[in-house]
């Protein structure tokens, strides 16, 4: 019997190999990044949480699209039923109840008694998938997502109840990340660490094979609670490394979706506009999602007593260059100029209006107030970048030298910049920000003076004392447009005060073939492959 079950399981690898298969819908794409592991208390990059989005489910999802309408896209991220079908939270904001689907089960597993067998999701497997994100021996870096939970409980098998220390506005959203997924005790104390081998979840898609650099195998889940999904029946993952071989196999037909754009042939396959060149244009689809992650260059606040510390040099420089003849000759347009504030565009709380638009004439006047008239007597700043931004730092580099401002570009390997970053060693560095969770709170916490480098994701080192009280106010404001305009006091605050310079917003591109249907993203950039069907 074991010898038949390891022969079958090579004949289906082998099979999800093959280019073609007339009888079945394999959905394949590729993931050059490789994946670390399959246990969603580890879901912390994007090459993790994609399949994990396949495997697992939680007590809510985040969505951007009208299930009434296919393809119809929301102004904002909503909170949607997913193992909870509902939940109510307290007058107080500190108490959630949540009332679990009663026909939830567990992918098939032998831990569960025999090798086709299944056990329902009760509200204890939340009780045990929660701890087990906040225990100090598991070490899950997702610990901080439950870092406002007082306590969880179980009064029923239908009713699974959060405590929190104190209210949290963004809560809910925060329950929709991967991390928060449910998992079956029994599997997971089996395996221990070696459950990143064997996941056992609940999603559209169950785990079928995996060998580490070579290919990802998911089939479908026969008994999804979703009635009549996933379309597809499996999911295959390969892991090229060099993109320009990834983009000639999807080009040649071997893969159904590409992410993203790489320099490497981004030119070939778009426009300068950003439209999809006319040799592409009637085999390939491209879809376009606004990105909730904010490109900047931040200032260290803290550091040496440098020109930097004065506010008019650095807003000199906010304005001092083209955002817009930037994204159109170095991004081909792929993204949104970053004049509003560090929030991103759609993302509520947002500033309705810009903040810096290229206006060198203003920003002659700002160096002449700080004291240096055409840039005289201002020294060499130093702007920390790596090899995959260097054209756009080129790029300021010169048109700041326009205006009298010497910028010398220092290119450093991702970790080594990642290290100076967060050790304060960095005078002026590139960075960027893509949200854990579509709440605006999210990227003001880069600028919450607690929240100070290395202990926290405030780089600059930004304080204000104005910005500190709000901030607190809008994370325990229950009422949404007040929270919003709290976020936009706050926004302002810090583009007035210039820690940062905005680059840009980025934009998700998604690339498939005109057989493939159903594809949705959203602004997190993550896929929801239950709905696609490949003709």
């Amino acid at each position: 019997m074991k010898r038949l079950l390891i022969i079958g399981l090579l004949l289906l690898t082998a099979a999800c190999g093959r280019h073609r298969h007339d009888d079945k819908q394999i959905f394949r794409y590729n993931e050059s990044a490789g994946i670390a592991t399959l246990d969603p208390a580890f879901a912390k990059d994007q090459s993790v949480i994609w399949p994990c989005r396949q495997l697992y489910n939680g007590l809510v999802e985040l969505s951007t699209v009208d299930e009434g309408a296919e393809g119809a896209q929301q102004e904002a991220m909503q909170v949607q039923p997913s193992v909870a079908k509902s939940w109510t939270v307290s007058a107080d904001g500190l108490t959630y109840t949540f009332t679990l689907r009663d026909d939830v089960f567990f992918h098939k597993s032998p831990l569960f008694g025999t090798a086709d067998s299944t056990r329902r999701v009760v509200a204890e497997d939340f009780v045990y998938s929660f701890g087990r994100i906040t225990d100090p021996s598991v070490a899950s870096p997702g610990a901080w997502v439950l870092a406002s939970v007082a306590g969880t409980e179980a009064p029923d098998d239908s009713t699974f109840i959060v405590r929190l220390k104190e209210p949290f506005a963004p809560f809910l959203s925060l329950l929709g990340m991967v991390y928060c997924s449910v998992v079956p005790h029994e599997v997971v104390e089996h395996y221990g660490k070696d459950f990143r081998n064997h996941p056992c979840g609940t999603g559209p898609f169950q785990f079928q094979y995996w060998k580490e650099g070579v290919k990802l195998v998911m089939r479908k889940n026969p008994a999804y609670f979703e009635s009549g999904l996933p379309y597809l029946d499996a999911v295959a993952v390969t892991f090229i490394v060099d993109r320009q071989t990834v983009f000639l196999e999807f080009v040649k037909g071997n893969l159904d979706f590409m992410n993203s754009l790489d320099a490497s042939y981004k030119d070939e396959l778009l426009t300068s506009e950003g439209t999809l060149e006319e040799k592409y244009a009637g085999r390939i689809n491209m879809t376009s999602t606004p990105y909730l992650n904010t490109e900047y260059l931040g200032f260290n606040m803290k550091g040496d007593d440098t020109p930097l510390k004065d506010s008019r040099i650095r807003q000199a420089i906010n304005c001092g260059f083209d955002r817009r003849k930037m994204m159109r000759y170095l991004r081909n347009n792929i993204g949104t100029p970053g004049e509003g504030g560090f929030i991103p565009v759609g993302l509520p709380g947002a500033a309705a209006e810009p903040f810096y638009s290229y206006d060198p004439e203003r920003a002659k006047r700002l160096l002449a107030e700080a004291g240096y008239p055409d840039g005289k007597g201002l020294p060499k700043i130093t702007l920390a970048t790596t090899s995959n931004y260097l054209d756009l730092c080129k790029y300021i580099q010169q048109q700041l030298g326009l205006l009298g401002i010497d910028i010398q570009v220092d290119v450093n390997p991702p970790a080594a910049l990642r290290e100076q970053i967060a050790q304060g060693k960095a005078t002026w560095f590139r960075g960027s920000w893509v949200a854990d969770y579509p709440d605006a709170e999210n990227y003001l916490s880069l600028f919450y003076s607690p929240n100070h480098s290395p202990a926290g994701p405030n780089y600059t080192r930004f304080t204000d004392r104005t910005f500190d009280r709000l901030y607190v106010e809008a994370r325990s404001c229950t009422d949404t447009a007040r929270r919003n305009a709290l976020y936009r006091r706050m926004d302002a605050i810090v583009m007035q005060q210039a820690p940062v310079v905005v680059l840009y917003y980025d934009q998700i591109l998604h690339f498939t073939h005109k057989n493939i249907s159903g594809m949705r993203s959203n602004a997190m950039n993550t896929i929801d492959l239950r709905r696609v069907k490949k003709q």
